[in-house]
């Protein structure tokens, strides 16, 4: 499959920022000025790249997007301001751009400078490859603690003629928790990888439609998912659109970008540091659809609940006590649970460990569901969270070392 899309070109390169080597430093140009859009991280403590992309994006179209891996660039000050400053200035001189055009993003380790020399000194080798068929190479030069690169592609319906192309890319496996709003974000979140997505399309959009498309896609996709709860200092969603195909509504723009935006959730939870499995905790029957939200993040996020997943076992006191205490009024005598397709509780009662059995059976899948039904109402929600395991602590506890 080509994931080429018209008026872009991609590029990928080692420029040694990692420690253990490999790509690290990707290249997204446009071939002529953009509408653009983004959310960003809504945690009180955001990296240097996050606060120049907001400035940026804000000045009108952009022109490249340049992402690092290896190297946060978050709580590194004055110094790590300069370090983006000077990279993507010296971007934009070698591709004869304004500076404010290039859209910074980086991810890695916390609180290091980011060597711009480093990148400096890369950058014309990078330039050089640029092609419209290397999406691969930057998805690939955006990973981190990712097994494997993740990118996708899918249509957006245009007013006239044929559909447009949409491509997004993302990264991430650790440090999981999305919580991602428009610029200027603010909000709070923990301290402590990161996601960084990147979507090109060539529907002619303006850039209000793109923006609004992009934060409902995400609200519904990135920010209902969970690997570990921790939200990142340098989460950042850019999308950039050339025109260059027929124009689109901000209707068309989500119902395209929405289907790629989950499935590339769905990667980066199945590729959630130490996981083995992609899990949909579904609520039914809550008065709203922000009540079942409520309660399926709860029970998404909980420790219980995701070493029950990682042991294959249908654990309904797990689930339902989740689901207790995250501050949502339902019955419990009520209450029905299925796992992996199969009912394990049903209105209040346990249903005995013969079915417990083959839930577990079910547990041994790859991507599963499960259903919990706590009510009459019209609300319901799905929230993607992975399994919590040895593996977990093996990638995180020496992170840094």
């Amino acid at each position: 499959m080509t994931f080429s899309v018209a008026g872009f070109r991609f590029a990928g390169c080692a420029a040694g920022i990692k420690k253990a080597g490999g790509l690290d430093l990707g290249l997204i140009v446009a071939d002529q000025p953009v509408v653009a859009a983004g959310v960003f991280t809504r945690n009180l403590v955001r990296a240097a790249p996050v606060d120049v992309s907001i400035e940026r994006l804000g000045l009108g179209r952009v022109r490249a997007v340049l992402a690092n891996s290896g190297n946060a660039n978050a709580c590194t000050g004055a110094a790590g301001l300069a370090a983006t400053l000077a990279s993507t200035q010296a971007t934009a001189r070698l591709l004869g751009l304004e500076g404010a055009q290039v859209l910074p993003a980086s991810t890695g380790v916390i609180g290091a400078v980011l060597p711009a020399e480093k990148i400096e000194a890369a950058l014309p080798g990078l330039v050089e490859g640029l092609s419209a068929d290397a999406a691969e190479d930057f998805a690939k030069a955006i990973c981190t603690t990712d097994r494997w690169h993740k990118i996708v592609r899918g249509t957006v319906a245009t007013e006239s003629g044929p559909p447009a192309s949409v491509v997004g890319i993302v990264k991430g496996a650790g440090m999981i928790h999305p919580d991602l709003g428009p610029a200027p974000a603010q909000g709070s979140g923990p301290l402590h990888a990161t996601m960084l997505a990147f979507f090109v399309t060539d529907a002619k959009a303006d850039r209000g439609a793109l923006q609004a498309a992009l934060e409902r896609a995400v609200e519904l996709s990135f920010n209902a998912c969970s690997v570990d709860g921790d939200t990142s200092t340098n989460d950042t969603v850019l999308a950039l659109a050339s025109g260059l195909a027929g124009s689109a509504n901000e209707t068309a723009l989500f119902e395209g970008f929405l289907p790629v935006c989950r499935e590339l959730a769905k990667q980066m939870v199945l590729d959630g540091e130490g996981a083995e499995h992609a899990v949909e905790i579904r609520v039914e029957g809550l008065p709203d659809d922000a009540a079942a939200r409520t309660v399926a993040k709860t029970v998404a996020t909980s420790l219980l609940v995701k070493t029950a997943l990682f042991g294959k076992d249908a654990n309904w006191g797990r689930l339902l006590a989740a689901a207790g205490r995250a501050g949502v009024a339902f019955d419990p005598k009520g209450a029905s649970i299925s796992v992996a397709g199969t009912c394990i509780f049903e209105k209040g009662t346990p249903l005995g460990k013969e079915v417990e059995a083959v839930a577990n059976r079910g547990m041994t899948e790859r991507s599963y569901g499960i259903v919990m039904t706590l009510g009459t109402g019209p609300g319901s929600f799905t929230y993607l969270t992975s399994d919590l395991g040895h593996g977990y602590v093996d990638v995180n506890a020496g992170y840094r070392s």
